[in-house]
């Protein structure tokens, strides 16, 4: 059996090793355009903060640990054509030119996602860069340390982390997005408003609400950055705008979302068969919505290359969905988020409640008991949980993942309040706060009256 993969990050690498141990017996071909395989681009704002001093810890696999499974890793070659109906490919040797034909009989396209590049005036100026791989990484390493200034234009996950990391290392920093609020897709404003505030306070200038229109150079260079609402000047911009699915290879061959990202289903496969696909270049089914979307996480990725592999030959293991559970960590604030916001809720057209508390996570009689904020999002009628949010100065994130859970097993607010939860004076109170948001959003219940025999 031929199996030829194209792409080697988080979901590729998952594939090849899980497909690799299931089928030692085998072909399996790795075509990957760059010169690195499986670099873990989340910890980027680690290495150029210089938290990660040896960037050797960010990979996670190579071409040598591959082949010592049986796998052939072709670095430098781009797939440039694919024939799904005749399972044939076109490969381009980048180092040489060459060019050559292979055929597979299954395929696993873990081609990822690309960054976001507008169409600006002034956006060919040197040191306007892209923040993905492991050559951005060093290539942002090398120009921030020439820097005074730097503009970072995007403030999701990795705009934040980024813009935090140039602060602590002394840097001029200003944060632009075209929207009124930082990490708006994880967090609503109760969360963000502190953030931001975090942020100022810092001497992190906040540019909102305004969209970038062109860039000014001098001598070649970028120096400006022109807003719908004012300039700012700056020697390095860092684009953090998001991300495109890698996936034009398969256009009109397979069943696509309209931004492209390729539609599986729950065993991995795309609408053509023997056409497998996972990662970053895929949609996904989204829990709290029931509904197809574009969700480019890690843990996503690896997820799905690994079932890859488990359904290769026969659907074992079906794919249970994603939460799109998320955390950050920003200066002294531990945060994290799972489904929706309730601000999202309200757009895709769900009537939902909340509940939101803020309380000392364990007992007050202990030596210190620093608080917590929560927010539950659920449905107003089936009172189902589709969202929550939370914030701390001590780290508490992993409670998102337990109502992450609750999600995936539709879940309501009133079961979260009886939870089973152990209790300890050193990491909780005998009501967990997850137990004392459920208790809150319970519904107040008239006594009845009694009953006349």
């Amino acid at each position: 059996m031929k199996i030829a993969v194209i792409g080697c990050t988080h979901a590729g690498t998952a594939a090849i090793v899980n497909t690799a141990k299931l089928y030692p017996e085998a072909e399996i071909t790795v075509y990957e355009r760059n010169d690195n395989i499986s670099f873990l681009s989340c910890g980027i704002a680690l290495y150029v903060g210089g938290v990660v001093k040896d960037p050797q810890g960010l990979f996670y696999s190579s071409p040598d640990q591959l082949a010592t499974l049986g796998v052939n890793t072709k670095m430098l070659h781009e797939v440039i054509n694919i024939d799904t109906e005749g399972k044939r490919l076109t490969v381009r040797n980048l180092v040489n030119g060459e060019e050559f034909g292979d055929t597979y009989d299954k395929l696993i396209m873990t081609t990822g996602s690309w960054p976001i590049i507008p169409k600006l005036e002034g956006i060919e100026l040197e040191n306007i860069l892209l923040c993905k791989n492991y050559n951005h990484s060093n290539t942002i390493i090398e120009k921030a340390s020439q820097a005074k200034r730097i503009t970072v234009v995007g403030a999701g996950y990795i705009g934040v982390e980024l813009v935090e990391a140039f602060q602590m290392n002394g840097k001029e920093v200003t944060l632009i997005d075209g929207v009124d609020r930082i990490l708006n897709k994880y967090l609503d404003p109760e969360f963000t408003d502190a953030i931001q505030e975090t942020l100022q306070s810092k001497g992190i200038k906040l540019a909102l609400n305004q969209t970038v229109t062109a860039f000014e150079g001098t001598d070649g260079r970028v120096s400006k950055v022109i807003t719908s609402q004012g300039e700012y000047e700056t020697d390095l911009v860092i684009l953090c705008i998001g991300f495109r699915p890698n996936t034009e290879l398969l256009k009109g061959q397979v069943d696509m979302l309209p931004n492209g990202a390729i539609i599986v289903d729950d065993y991995m496969q795309t609408s053509k068969k023997d056409v497998f696909a996972a990662g970053d270049s895929c949609a996904i089914h989204y829990n709290p919505t029931g509904k197809h979307a574009y969700i480019p996480l890690a843990t996503n990725a690896v997820r799905m290359g690994t079932l890859v592999a488990r359904n290769l030959m026969a659907q074992t293991i079906p794919y249970m969905g994603t939460q799109s559970t998320s955390g950050i960590k920003i200066y002294e604030d531990n945060i994290a988020a799972t489904g929706l916001t309730e601000l999202s809720a309200i757009d895709e057209g769900l009537q939902v409640e909340t509940v939101s508390m803020t309380d000392h996570y364990r007992p007050e009689f202990m030596p210190t008991s620093e608080s917590v904020t929560l927010k539950v999002v659920f449905e107003k009628e089936t009172r189902r949980i589709v969202g929550a949010q939370l914030m701390s100065k001590v780290d508490l994130t992993q409670s998102i993942n337990t109502i992450s859970v609750c999600i995936q097993n539709r879940m309501t607010v009133d079961q979260l309040g009886f939870i089973d939860f152990f209790f300890q004076p050193h990491y909780n109170k005998p009501w967990n706060f997850l137990n004392a948001a459920g208790l809150q959003a319970l519904p107040v219940v008239a006594k009845s009256e009694p009953v006349m025999v």
